[in-house]
């Protein structure tokens, strides 16, 4: 804007030198050097254009596809101890879990890995069930302090799926995230990878007590859990008791959002350019200046 406007005072200051246009303006009552506002918005356009195209932008949605690889990610932390379940968190998660498995009539490429303070990982992708159904049921409380959701999410990404699009990360927890990245970071990087995220919260609103004699009590954390689904094309799962959580499991098996993107990094260029080429035709013709 600095420059357009240091531009025109310029270009009157050689007019100038031509005529005596105060005398002229007086004289047709028009005013002879305008400020050019459609040029100073039409290069602004041209620049916010170019720059969205340096910046490589990506505009992200949501599509239908028939085919998808699955990772479930289980808090494993001492949190899941938790009563309010019965028995307790973890137990009721594992046999959800284990109903996610057997709703797919067919076969389904399935991989289990559990989290706390890192990642562990219990099976890779396989379409085996008795594979799968024995990783679950050998999921256990990990001694390893903290919960990192994102540490754990970035992990999951990187060492349980091998295609480039259909991945759908299952993440099961009572959303404290306390060690780790943030997963705020986290959801850049899947997005990246164009991996769908549903979360499910796991956890009664008045909480349960995971530790014996103490009053501590762990309670659901949905903020965190509702972030990652809607920022990752996503849904998010409230699972108040365990017919909730087994609902839950099996509508992400019916569903076939999948993560779709679209660089706009050459769309945008060519709108840049055009406007461009148009600037260039008006700064020859209707805004010429005296040479």
């Amino acid at each position: 804007m600095i420059v357009h406007f240091l531009s025109l005072k310029f270009t009157k200051r050689k007019a100038l030198k031509f005529a005596n246009f105060e005398v002229m303006e007086k004289l047709t009552g028009h005013k002879l050097m305008s400020k050019n506002f459609s040029l100073l918005i039409l290069r602004m356009v041209i620049l916010t254009f170019l720059i969205l195209s340096a910046a490589g932008t990506t505009y992200w949605f949501t599509g239908t596809g028939s085919s998808f690889d699955y990772a479930v990610l289980i808090d494993a932390s001492v949190s899941m101890l938790a009563e309010d379940y019965e028995p307790n968190r973890l137990e009721a998660a594992k046999s959800a879990a284990l109903s996610f498995v057997d709703a797919f009539p067919g076969t389904a490429d399935i991989a289990i890995a559990t989290f706390t303070g890192t990642t562990f990982i219990k099976q890779k992708l396989t379409d085996e069930k008795g594979d799968i159904r024995r990783a679950i049921n050998n999921i256990n409380i990990e001694e390893i302090g903290g919960t990192a959701i994102g540490d754990s999410m970035v992990t999951a990404s990187n060492l349980l799926f091998e295609r480039d699009e259909g991945n759908v990360l299952v993440v099961l927890t009572d959303g404290q995230s306390n060690v780790g990245i943030h997963p705020d970071d986290a959801i850049i990087y899947l997005n990246d990878k164009k991996i769908l995220v549903h979360t499910i919260g796991i956890g009664t609103p008045t909480g349960g007590s995971f530790i014996q004699g103490s009053d501590i009590l762990s309670k659901l954390n949905e903020g965190t859990l509702i972030s990652i689904a809607e920022q990752t094309g996503g849904k998010y799962f409230r699972a108040e008791n365990p017919e909730k959580l087994t609902k839950a499991f099996l509508d992400i098996a019916k569903s076939k959002t999948k993560r779709l993107s679209k660089n706009l990094t050459i769309s945008f260029m060519l709108v840049g350019l055009t406007l461009l080429l148009l600037e260039w035709s008006l700064m020859n013709t209707k805004y010429r200046s005296i040479p």
